[in-house]
């Protein structure tokens, strides 16, 4: 069949692959999908800047979106099952990333916060395929772990899981991997409000790479200046790009939603977005995605900690944010290449 897909132009190491699968590929910026754009498309593959609803899409004859995204809160899924139009995420693409800006993130605590790692606990809010992977760094890093995850909880026992409560009360760090859910009993919106900050115990850290609007900013504003929390990390945030300055002025870590940026993840998102299309449309295509390697593979320091902070530190991210709030966007669709540990020789 003939096949037309429109194309997130900041998508990466995707032009190659997908003219194997394509007769014809339209690439445009995420906030420019138009319905007179996508009226004649077989399918989009999306980022979060693109909003699928019923105004983006009815007339047209798109019948799948792919967004190479964990999140799916840009798509209106509701319309999309009423419209017969089927939808794919990403999920798990970008975690060994969000895992490494964690890691990073920790390591720079220990450095210039003077964090004594194995003496803390962390909370992690939310335990999928990032959360996971996190609990397993702070671990190696000897920090003890507590878990909440509701429907984990609910599915597996409540023997492995932590009452956000306990964790509020108990934790020096807190992490966020939670999607949004704006209603219903897992709801996320504002999860970390007035009253769970009025509610910890241990002035923690916290660190969310999971959604803006997990957080109220105004309550944590609050927090900070009533010093019930003692360092905050923000990667994502309420109404981006229109972020808080204020908030990013008191972040010790404040960047431009990149935490799952690595080279990496974006392959893992490119390649499970096209062979989700090649599943929908039973196409037969034969392609590779890999991303650059680093232009300098071997790290030449005794310390594996420092090697870590040489392949990635987010403070660099969180300065150039920090210099230029004005450039959200910029900053992180023109993201420079970053690899994860494993494609260099470490220590």
């Amino acid at each position: 069949m003939y096949m037309k897909i429109i194309i997130d132009d900041k998508i990466p190491y995707i032009r190659d692959a997908v003219t194997k699968i394509a007769e014809q590929v339209i690439y445009v910026a995420g906030k420019d999908f138009t319905p007179e754009l996508v009226r004649d498309a077989d399918a989009l593959i999306i980022r979060t800047r693109t909003h699928c609803n019923r105004e983006l899409l009815a007339g047209s004859r798109v019948k799948f979106i792919a967004t190479a995204t964990i999140g799916y809160d840009h798509i209106d899924t509701d319309y999309c099952r009423q419209a017969g139009i089927e939808w794919t995420n990403a999920p798990g693409c970008n975690s060994g990333s969000v895992a490494q800006y964690i890691q990073s993130t920790l390591l720079l605590l220990q450095s210039m916060r003077l964090k004594n790692l194995s003496k803390l606990s962390i909370g992690i809010v939310g335990v999928g395929n990032v959360g996971s992977k996190v609990a397993k760094i702070a671990q190696e890093l000897g920090i003890k772990v507590l878990l909440n995850d509701l429907p984990r909880e609910e599915k597996e026992g409540s023997g492995n899981f932590s009452s956000l409560k306990r964790i509020a009360e108990e934790c020096d760090i807190i992490s966020f991997h939670v999607p949004l859910y704006r209603d219903g009993k897992y709801k996320t919106f504002h999860l970390a409000d007035t009253d769970f900050f009025k509610s910890l115990r241990r002035k923690p850290i916290i660190i969310n790479t999971s959604r803006g609007e997990v957080i109220k900013t105004e309550a944590l504003l609050a927090a900070i200046d009533q010093e019930l929390i003692s360092d905050v990390v923000i990667d994502v945030w309420e109404h981006e790009p229109d972020i808080n300055r204020d908030l990013l002025k008191k972040a010790f870590i404040g960047t431009p939603h990149i935490a799952g940026y690595s080279a990496d993840g974006k392959a893992n998102a490119t390649r499970m977005s096209l062979e989700a299309i090649c599943r929908f449309f039973n196409i037969e295509a034969t392609y590779s995605i890999n991303p650059p390697e680093p232009t300098s593979p071997i790290i030449n320091t005794k310390s594996r900690e420092d090697a870590l902070l040489q392949i990635y530190n987010p403070l660099e991210d969180s300065e150039r944010l920090k210099s230029n709030p004005e450039l959200f966007e910029t900053l992180r669709g023109d993201y420079p290449l970053r690899r994860e540990a494993n494609a260099y020789k470490l220590p």
